[in-house]
């Protein structure tokens, strides 16, 4: 019998390292085996566009089991890894020895864990829309709103996909003008960041669409406490921005059984890996992947797409007793969506920040310029994510190194 991995999490990440590993090795060289606690594989990226009435819920969810190939699949909650015994023990006795471990059971959810979100207003007016039935809830509220102030707010670092709500303050902007109603709409953009974005460059041109749609800024802003009957948000240090519709970015942290894991994640949950080979640094025959791990990139599945190369590739080197590959370079890339049928796109890694040029090459995409085009990438990536991410297919021109070409250096 072959080897064993097992990979926690049937996610994006999950799924595509499992499907990766299908294609590299037989099944009588290698058994996989992927454990996630429900059967349903969301479509995340489509969550942005539920509240506005752009995608049907019940478009984004498939089958999981359905998406993995050749590969054996437990529905069971996790409830500890026992990294010395090289087990996982799941819920009702089960238990599953390994060779290989890798994390990717991504990123939760805590709204519980800020005063008020879940109190008083949670679902009447105050939502958010980063799990299926809260962006679907907050459909119906934006249908029925006419008129006041809408805060979208993150609460804090880290969160999935950064620039997903600055997309939603933009598409928000544009369905209220589809209504008719914009200027009874007073928007509002809330970050605990000190700008629109983490990275200077991109930051400017983010904060200029702000700006030049009409959205109030409000930077330093970490989210202390939700008052939904008084309709105010609180930060820390006690300012306040009045609502009457609240759209929050809750607090996020790793899948709970990390913690019951003596010496698997950190005091968020999170995985902590080498950035660069995706390994434990202190167990080497674990591994992280997407928003299970801590590290300084994105949590989005473009991250996770590019992880993938390099996750398979280094697995591969540790069963064959060779050193793993330090390449990874943080690379991660986004498209924007701006409203009225346009997204700009950002490309960037560890060292090299977003900018200006065309992506993948210079007869590419134009990054950091709104354009249809790139709102037309937004919508192939879709059936793409469907039928060639998930499979564990490479992308022809695309591989998880930043490409430098196309790209045009500012002067400091």
């Amino acid at each position: 019998m072959g080897k064993h991995i097992v990979i926690l999490g049937g996610g994006t990440a999950g799924t595509m390292t499992a499907n990766r590993l299908r294609r590299a090795y037989d099944e009588s060289d290698l058994r996989i085996t992927v454990v996630d606690q429900n059967d349903d594989h969301l479509y995340q990226p489509g969550l942005l566009f539920v509240p506005f009435g752009l995608a049907q819920p019940h478009h984004l969810v498939r089958s999981r089991p359905r998406q993995l190939h050749a590969v054996d699949y437990l529905r069971a909650p996790i409830e500890r890894v026992d990294l010395d015994a090289r087990t996982v023990h799941l819920d009702g006795g089960v238990r599953l020895t390994y060779d290989v471990l890798v994390v990717a059971t991504g990123a939760r959810l805590l709204p519980e864990e800020t005063e008020g979100l879940t109190g008083p207003g949670w679902g009447e007016n105050v939502f958010t829309f980063y799990d299926l039935p809260g962006a679907t809830a907050l459909h119906r509220a934006l249908e029925r709103f006419d008129g006041g102030r809408v805060v979208i707010d993150v609460a804090d670092l880290p969160l999935k996909c950064p620039v997903a709500p600055l997309e939603f303050a933009f598409l928000a902007d544009w369905y209220f003008q589809r209504r008719g109603m914009r200027d009874e709409v007073r928007l509002t953009y809330a970050t605990p960041l000190d700008a629109a974005f983490t990275k200077p460059v991109a930051s400017k041109a983010l904060g200029g669409l702000l700006a030049g749609k009409g959205i109030e800024l409000v930077t330093e802003f970490t989210l202390g406490e939700v008052d939904g009957q008084g309709g105010r948000l609180v930060s820390y240090d006690e300012r306040e921005v009045p609502f009457d519709l609240a759209v929050v970015v809750p607090l996020h942290g790793g899948a709970a059984y990390v913690g019951r894991s003596e010496g698997l994640g950190d005091e968020l949950d999170f995985v902590p890996v080498d950035p660069h080979t995706l390994q434990h640094p202190d167990r080497p025959e674990v591994f992280a992947i997407g928003d299970a791990a801590g590290l300084p990139a994105s949590k989005a599945g473009s991250v996770a797409h590019f992880e993938g190369e390099v996750l398979v590739r280094n697995i591969s080197r540790f069963l064959d007793g060779q050193p793993v590959d330090a390449s990874f370079d943080g690379h991660a890339n986004c498209f924007v969506e701006t409203g009225f049928h346009k997204a700009l796109l950002i490309d960037f890694n560890y060292d090299t920040e977003p900018l200006p040029g065309h992506y993948p090459a210079a007869l590419g995409l134009p990054l950091l310029k709104e354009s249809h085009a790139n709102h037309l990438g937004k919508l192939a990536f879709e059936w793409l994510y469907w039928h060639s991410l998930l499979p564990g297919r490479d992308l022809p021109g695309i591989g998880s190194a930043m490409p430098e070409r196309g790209k045009v250096h500012l002067p400091a």
